[in-house]
């Protein structure tokens, strides 16, 4: 294999859900915004991006949080937290906010992305399962901003073990267009975190991947 082949395997070897991390080691400014730039960087459907993500390093908002999250240490403890949120509906106005962007972006005129405005806007803004499609889309991002980190040594442990509505409320969600999804702590595993030595438990090759020629 190649040396980038080998450093993928590797580090995807390497990377665990952290239980513990050392809450005096911080993410460096620059690994940071490689980080977000993962984030927004991640593919969606359409493009559209339906999603926000709100990092929150304020201490006393972590620990309101942390009990909202079967009290796991990860939420206080880690560098950066990093709350996932999705739409709840898909309006004309998000979609012509895209198409307008896109336009500026590709120096495309406008007419001519009416059609895939049209389906957009057909297909999105009165589907009754918006929500759980945005909760989907916001899952490739969770996983784009964990193998990023990954390659960078740093650790990271997704949190699904939350009360959302409650994350909400706390976020100043509650009134908004935007749900909480889950939760990624970031930073960097303490020495005493048993679970780094533990070998990693997966199925054989043969028991998750099938061809079909």
């Amino acid at each position: 294999m190649s040396v980038l082949n080998d450093t993928l395997i590797t580090q995807l070897n390497w990377r665990y859900a952290t239980k513990k991390f050392d809450p005096d080691n911080r993410i460096s400014e620059k690994d940071w915004h490689v980080l977000t730039e993962s984030l927004r960087l991640a593919p969606s459907s359409y493009g559209l991006q339906p999603w926000q993500f709100i990092v929150v390093q304020n201490a006393a908002l972590r620990q309101t949080l942390r009990p909202l999250s079967w009290n796991q240490s990860q939420i206080e403890d880690c560098s950066h937290l990093v709350v996932i949120t999705t739409l709840k509906t898909m309006t004309t106005d998000y979609i012509d906010h895209f198409i307008q962007k896109t336009s500026d972006i590709q120096q495309r005129p406008i007419d001519k992305l009416t059609g895939y405005r049209d389906l957009m806007v057909a297909n999105l803004t009165n589907s009754p399962t918006i929500q759980h499609w945005g909760q989907r889309q916001s899952y490739i991002a969770m996983g784009m901003l964990i193998y990023s980190a990954a390659l960078l040594n740093i650790d990271t442990c997704a949190i699904e073990g939350l009360d959302p509505n409650a994350y909400d409320k706390v976020l100043g969600l509650a009134d908004s267009n935007y749900a909480t999804v889950a939760a990624v702590a970031l930073g960097y595993r303490h020495e005493e975190d048993k679970y780094q030595h533990m070998k990693k438990v997966r199925f054989d090759h043969t028991e998750v991947i099938k061809t079909l020629l």
